[in-house]
């Protein structure tokens, strides 16, 4: 046989040789490519479902054991989920699908919830997530609660009593007798309100009067501005040469606070007749984002 290669050496070309023949015999497999889990079947990265409340959804997870070895494999995932078994013994080289469930508790509020399903075997672990979607009306509803102030600082309390996420607006203003004593643009705060959830919150007030009555007002709004509530409280500020003799709560400015808190304005009727919602409701799924 002519071999069209004068560049190689003799010693270099029965190498060659080898090499071909080595592999003409097979190559072996991987020895240890390490388990996996997945989403039964293909080009599913994660689980989805979607269900209105009351709802029970079915999957399966796939646990694949590639391995020379026999493996014990623990399952857990959180509480809207249940699995077939909380564990599963996996010979070598094969796969075990285990079903599982997915049931929607009654008035859950609608929107997206995330749950994992987490494998540990072997030392490590691998989680699978579950996107899940709930089914309603998505009504906003946003309320600004228990407004008070404390030294330099206006405390509140915001609420979601809808069924939707909100990233909350808040617009501060305070009156004294003279006028206006502060008066802070709409913006938004870094915060993410789920519904049901209650939130207390402070806004600083460092350069506050020495000596006033002050009507404190605040401003909620989120959803594109759909919906809106408003909420406040009533301040005297006094000097301590004013006050000597008379009982009262000091604050760090060394001044009297006396709080009254107004009336609120509630915009929206609806928001108005409707019951908070339980304020876990995103702990459900034990996975929450």
């Amino acid at each position: 046989m002519r071999v069209l290669c004068p560049s190689l050496s003799h010693q270099r070309l029965l190498g060659l040789l080898g090499l071909v023949a080595l592999l003409s015999a097979g190559t072996p497999a991987v020895a240890d490519e390490g388990w996996s889990v997945t989403p039964l079947g293909t080009g599913r990265p994660y689980f989805y479902a979607e269900g209105a409340p009351g709802t029970v959804l079915q999957d399966t997870l796939s646990v694949r054991n590639p391995t020379k070895r026999n493996l014990n494999v623990r399952l857990t995932g959180g509480s809207w989920l249940t699995l077939a078994a909380p564990g599963v013994d996996i010979p070598a080289r094969t796969r075990a699908d285990v079903p599982f469930t997915v049931r929607i508790p009654e008035g859950t509020p609608p929107g997206d919830r995330t749950a994992t399903i987490t494998a540990r075997a072997s030392g490590r672990s691998a989680t699978v997530r579950v996107q899940l979607r709930v089914r309603g009306p998505r009504l906003p509803a946003l309320t600004v609660e228990n407004v008070t102030v404390r030294g330099d600082r206006i405390a509140y309390e915001l609420v979601n009593r809808g069924t939707t996420d909100l990233t909350p607006t808040l617009a501060v203003h305070a009156d004294g007798v003279l006028g206006p004593v502060l008066d802070r643009a709409p913006r938004t705060l870094p915060v993410r309100l789920p519904p049901g959830r209650r939130l207390a919150l402070t806004e600083s007030w460092s350069g506050r009067p020495g000596f006033d009555a002050v009507d404190v007002r605040l401003t909620v709004t989120a959803a594109g501005g759909t919906v809106r509530d408003e909420a406040g409280a009533s301040v005297r500020f006094v000097p301590w040469g004013g006050v000597a003799g008379v009982a009262g709560v000091l604050s760090a400015g060394g001044a009297l606070v006396a709080v009254r808190r107004i009336g609120r304005r509630r915009r929206d009727e609806r928001t108005h007749r409707r019951p908070e919602l339980a304020a876990k409701s995103d702990e459900l799924t034990g996975a929450m984002t």
